[in-house]
């Protein structure tokens, strides 16, 4: 990587943030699929390392959350006996929190759908916060004990319960069900019930899909390793939220949340490895 040019490299970070497979971008750019391989975990752990010391004390008001599902290495029913019930072969979930105003995502956490990840990822969102948020998850109950031990009653709780309707084909169909009905729950504090949503986070699952290659359904671009999912989650995130200018903003979710002042280029975040 080190013969590689700043001009080589910004052309594949191109082209991998915008939803290319690695062996696409190998060829799109002219280089070894290898060295494409390469650049992912050290350009992802440069992302990672700024973010994380980026986004603290953020003054975020209405936080929403969901879990997003995929798998590494294979799907879970075809992990070999060998390999079974360890992390990082069949399913993994990615947990991620969105600001519904400045549609920052200040932090995300990827593992299983259990309660170990669930405290992970809340106590990490809750020592990013400079304030009293109101937030917003499913209806998953994994959350309430975890939220209740990262914010205890400094926070304004609620849920959104979907309500589907009952068919036999559910199990064997590719769609979900259709939503029939929506329950809201309050759970701790006072939440403003026009703020109990969660259509923006799960909205943005859609452009973590249409980004990552990894998450594209029914290709074989999916991860081989847990390790290399991650580093290019946090390239998609450092991209999505300090590259990327949202539609309805103008800016981007970075700007918008007063963490920078001007829109990034992919050469600034090259720069990062310096």
């Amino acid at each position: 990587m080190n013969k590689l040019s700043t001009e080589k490299r910004v052309q594949i970070l191109s082209c991998l943030v915008e939803g290319n497979s690695l062996r696409a971008t190998a060829r799109m750019c002219d280089v070894a699929f290898n060295t494409v391989l390469k650049f992912i975990p050290e350009i992802g752990e440069v992302c990672a390392e700024y973010q994380d010391k980026a986004f603290h004390n953020l003054h975020c008001k209405n936080i929403q959350c969901d879990e997003i599902w995929s798998f590494c290495y294979a799907k879970e029913k075809n992990v070999p006996k060998d390999k079974r019930n360890q992390f990082g072969y069949g399913d993994i979930w990615t947990w991620v929190a969105l600001d519904a105003d400045t549609k920052l995502v200040p932090s995300f956490c990827v593992g299983n759908r259990d309660a170990k990840t669930a405290k992970l990822f809340i106590d990490d969102l809750a020592g990013r916060l400079a304030n009293r948020v109101q937030l917003t998850t499913d209806g998953y109950k994994i959350y309430l004990e975890a939220i209740e031990n990262a914010f205890g009653g400094n926070i304004d709780y609620a849920m959104l319960v979907k309500i589907y309707e009952n068919s036999n084909e559910r199990e064997k169909r590719y769609s979900p069900a259709q939503c029939t009905a929506t329950e809201t729950k309050k759970i701790s504090g006072n939440p403003n019930l026009k703020n109990i949503s969660t259509s923006f986070v799960e909205r943005q699952n859609l452009t973590l899909r249409m980004s990552m290659r990894r998450l594209t359904r029914l290709t074989n671009g999916f991860s081989k390793k847990v390790e290399n999912h991650i580093h290019h989650l946090s390239l998609h995130y450092m991209y999505y939220n300090f590259c990327r200018i949202h539609k309805t903003l103008r800016v981007t979710p970075a700007m918008e949340a007063g963490i920078t002042d001007h829109l990034w280029s992919l050469e600034e975040i090259i720069n990062l490895l310096n």
